[in-house]
């Protein structure tokens, strides 16, 4: 069994899945519109661009996504995506990007935990909590 993350946006997956893919270091695997499925699927025309099914690796993880109908998208309140990362430098610079555009929720600190520990809310609406883990 495997337990992977499906992210929904309102009509930016295609944005945010690249902007992952030059910050954070993703691959992205997969990206199918609306206009690629069978066309008995009845997709209203201004769907036609919006992302259907992506996925990309991401780490040593898969993320995948798709583009809903803004009635039905709400924002990431509960849930984050943990980030480990390799040490202070590379907290800084993915903390850097993640918080173009969007929201710090708590800056990029130490703790008692991590040398560097933040959580942001990005430009795509999607929340993160960055780690770098105290060096023993």
């Amino acid at each position: 069994m495997k337990l992977y993350t499906y992210l929904n946006f309102n009509g930016n997956c295609r944005a945010a899945f690249e902007y992952y893919e030059k910050h954070l270091g993703g691959k992205i695997l997969t990206m199918m519109t609306h206009s690629e499925a069978p066309s008995e699927s009845g997709i209203p025309p201004e769907w036609s661009s919006a992302i259907l099914y992506a996925r990309m690796t991401l780490g040593e993880t898969e993320l995948m996504a798709a583009d809903i109908p803004p009635d039905r998208q709400k924002p990431m309140r509960s849930a984050y995506l943990f980030l480990s990362v390799s040490g202070p430098d590379e907290a800084e610079r993915v903390f850097n990007s993640l918080t173009e555009g969007g929201e710090t929720i708590m800056p990029l600190q130490e703790t008692f935990w991590a040398e560097r520990y933040a959580v942001v809310r990005d430009q795509f609406g999607t929340l993160w909590m960055i780690n770098a883990d105290r060096v023993s």
